[in-house]
């Protein structure tokens, strides 16, 4: 079904899982939710990366999150943004915590680990995410796998581009853009994938460099990208395999592509959104509830027919129509694994080597 999503890298408060108004960055008490026969809160908050939710009501989060309330009685009160964007929000409320489950894309899931913003639990499930996917001491596991990408206009480009090195050409100049790295999951992927495919951060900064004359500047919000690209505003832009995928059902002319360093082949690597427990979670019990849900077989189930994803659990092989389009667009892509480690130590680094290399 075709879905709306809320911008990636903006705040957004939606729909029936509205967040209580004094869920604030400030912080204050949060106003009693409803609560079971002894008294307990019957509430779990949620921060999350956007791109599982849908302006439209039709997305996995509320799919899944209507089943979980039906299921405990539990109300899901959500608010999204940016990965970065929702790790600081975290950190500004340690002294008076607001969220029970934190979910973002990495290398921002293992940068909250760091800052003391997880505690561990791992969910019933979890024994069937691969290791890769998932923290060694139970803080994060993956519960939907996605893939880093890019898009562009099939309406315009009679094919997709092939190479990093085509983008250079004269004929993108103001018709590329992607999001901000440090601040978007899928703009700091950028960095992540140019690194890994020039062999390394100075190679990668060279070439950065030399595309900022094409790039129409930054952008805290990816999602907004893809509607651009299919109107022809954009040819190409960043993005991520689930996102772009669910979004290309109500966009005819955007296609996924997945560059390649001149002579070499496509790459690209997993980025799953990733939920952690959080810290002094005011309802901890009800989070991990909530957690097991999201890794719970009915809701893995759903992730590629109603999310346009991959499932975390490698026991859960879908064969829906979404699941067998998503096999063919991977196939002969090469997946390499980030050193999340050496991303998480030097994110910084990395993001000010981008910005001293841009101009930005």
């Amino acid at each position: 079904m075709p879905r709306t999503l809320a911008p990636r890298g903006a705040a957004a408060v939606t729909g029936g899982l509205a967040l209580i108004a004094s869920l604030t960055a400030c912080g204050g008490s949060s106003s009693a939710g409803p609560a079971d026969s002894r008294g307990a809160e019957k509430v779990v908050t949620v921060y999350s990366a956007d791109g599982l939710k849908s302006e439209k009501g039709d997305g996995w989060y509320d799919r899944v999150f209507a089943d979980f309330t039906k299921k405990t009685g539990i109300e899901v009160k959500y608010v999204e943004g940016g990965s970065g964007e929702m790790v600081q929000r975290a950190v500004r409320e340690k002294t008076n915590t607001q969220a029970d489950v934190l979910i973002t894309l990495p290398p921002f899931i293992q940068q909250a680990d760091g800052k003391g913003l997880l505690q561990p639990y791992v969910p019933q499930g979890a024994d069937k995410v691969n290791g890769a996917d998932k923290s060694t001491d139970g803080k994060w596991t993956s519960v939907v796998n996605n893939y880093f990408g890019f898009v562009y206009n099939k309406k315009e480009l009679p094919e997709a581009p092939k190479t990093w090195e085509e983008l250079l050409d004269a004929r993108y100049k103001g018709k590329l853009q992607y999001s901000t790295p440090g601040v978007a999951g899928d703009g700091t992927a950028v960095l992540i994938k140019s690194m890994h495919d020039f062999g390394g951060k100075e190679p990668a900064m060279d070439y950065l460099k030399k595309l900022q004359a094409n790039n129409v500047g930054p952008s805290s919000s990816t999602s907004k990208l893809a509607p651009k690209t299919d109107k022809g505003e954009l040819l190409v832009a960043n993005g991520d395999v689930q996102m772009n995928f669910a979004q290309s059902k109500s966009m005819p002319n955007l296609g996924i592509w997945f560059p390649a360093k001149e002579g070499g082949r496509p790459t690209t690597f997993a980025l799953p959104y990733a939920a952690g427990l959080v810290a002094k979670a005011p309802h901890p019990e009800n989070g991990k509830k909530l957690l097991d849900h999201l890794l719970g077989e009915e809701a893995q189930r759903l992730v590629s027919e109603v999310g346009g994803g991959f499932p975390a659990r490698s026991d859960i092989k879908p064969t829906d129509a979404n699941a067998v389009e998503l096999t063919k667009l991977m196939s002969g892509v090469e997946v390499f694994e980030p050193d999340w480690a050496d991303i998480d130590k030097n994110l910084t680094g990395y993001v000010d080597a981008w910005k001293s290399a841009t101009g930005s």
